[in-house]
């Protein structure tokens, strides 16, 4: 499971005109089971992404077809998490 943080950079004026494909790209996220969950950050620095049933590298490549990364509007950190132990609720994120 990973957790991966857009934070804005200073080409942030950028971010309205790729708005539209940044979200064509979520949405490809949530459709291939990816995303289990994203949102802004407070205080409008970013955004971030809950995300599974992947690897590191086809998340990294998932993350340079974003156009906020492409354009340099955001720059991602991904962190890595492998649960141990969850609400019953989420124990498919064990398997």
């Amino acid at each position: 499971m990973f957790v991966v943080t857009l934070k804005l950079s200073d080409n942030r004026a950028k971010a309205s005109a790729l708005m539209e494909g940044h979200n064509a790209w979520i949405k490809r996220g949530f459709d291939d089971s990816i995303f289990l969950l994203t949102g802004s950050l407070r205080s409008n620095a970013g955004g971030a992404v809950l995300a599974h049933n992947t690897t590191r590298a086809d998340l990294e490549a998932r993350l340079k077809e974003d156009p906020f990364v492409a354009e340099g509007v955001v720059s991602a950190d991904i962190l890595e998490i492998e649960p141990g132990r969850t609400e019953d609720r989420l124990a498919f994120l064990k398997a």
